[in-house]
């Protein structure tokens, strides 16, 4: 019951703060009775679409726990920490480019600047992608540590952990999927167009039921997060097919080189954190406390293998790797 108020709590100090901030910004908020202008019509005529898309990822979701509730006890709460553990790079990467994204996206494009647009969609691509990427190499490489840190407690055994890991693991694959997903979405926002997006998110609905029932018999609950992953990767290909296909977005030579780059820069990272997962093995099955500390440091030789490895194979530039650090820092 308490962190059920705490999160109603959190909500309502987000909304003052939000109230405030307006206020700071000389944007002050009046309750007035509202009335239906061509302008408020049109926001609403774009908001239909986007309001079923949101309905459309909760209904994958509730499709995802229909069906994993017919398999085995627990596999429903190994998909749900999985996926809370999954959400958080979602969250942080892609929430977070795609708001910043869009305003820009509008202005270059009312000034009739499509390359400066098309411009700043490749960086905003590269940007989710060297951060997600290794993000995704991580956590499928070290999903059990992860999990039994956050949550290897009371009833919450080692069985437990390794089957909530290997559903981590498997979500984890799908990871710069859903943040492409996020960042590509502004460009069809940005045009007024959120039709397009819901008709591909209703699409690979669809595929991933089908998916959910070919991969549940073989490999139980993991093979419900294999679906999602797969089919937010054919989610991102479509929205990508459609852009290229509009001719409002194509790959810059900067783009196509970095990618097969960050690729290389993330196996050596994944190689030293497995090495070094490897020799921590012992103090990762200690105690609690000594298990967070080896997990600590995993992950900071992973940054630092990482960033030298971006370096060393040009996926990022030197200020990319300072900014994306000061982040981790803070």
């Amino acid at each position: 019951h308490a962190l059920a108020w705490g999160v109603a709590a959190a909500g309502a100090a987000q909304f003052v703060w939000l109230i405030v901030s307006c206020h700071r910004a000389e944007f002050p908020l009046r309750l007035r009775a509202p009335k239906l202008t061509p302008g408020v019509k049109r926001l609403l005529i774009l908001m239909l679409p986007g309001a079923i898309g949101a309905g459309v990822v909760q209904i994958n979701l509730l499709i995802d726990v229909v069906i994993a509730s017919l398999l085995p006890s627990g596999s429903v709460s190994f998909l749900y920490y999985a996926d809370r553990v999954n959400q958080l790079p979602l969250g942080v990467i892609g929430v977070a480019v795609s708001i910043a994204l869009l305003p820009l996206l509008s202005r270059q494009l009312r000034a009739g600047d499509e390359d400066e647009a098309t411009g700043s969609l490749n960086r905003a691509l590269e940007f989710a992608l060297l951060l997600t990427i290794p993000a995704a190499a991580a956590l499928m490489i070290i999903p059990y540590p992860v999990i039994a840190v956050l949550f290897e407690r009371g009833a919450f055994g080692p069985t437990e952990t390794g089957a909530t890991a290997a559903a981590l693991a498997a979500y984890a694959l799908g990871l710069p999927a859903y943040v492409l997903i996020k960042v590509l979405g502004p460009g069809f926002f940005a045009r007024e167009d959120t039709v397009t997006p819901v008709k591909i998110a209703a699409g690979c609905v669809v595929i991933n039921l089908v998916l959910n029932l070919l991969l549940m018999g073989p490999f139980a609950h993991v093979g419900i997060a294999l679906a999602t992953a797969i089919s937010a990767w054919i989610n991102a290909a479509l929205l990508v097919f459609m852009l290229r296909r509009r001719g409002h977005f194509r790959s810059d030579s900067r783009l196509r080189k970095a990618i097969p780059r960050m690729l290389f820069a993330s196996a050596a990272m994944a190689a030293a954190v497995g090495f070094t997962m490897e020799n921590l093995a012992g103090y990762a099955a200690a105690d609690p406390v000594q298990r967070m500390i080896a997990l600590v440091v995993v992950i900071a030789i992973g940054l630092a293998a990482f960033a030298a490895a971006a370096l060393l194979f040009g996926a990022a530039r030197r200020e990319d790797i300072k900014r994306m650090l000061d982040r981790s820092a803070r």
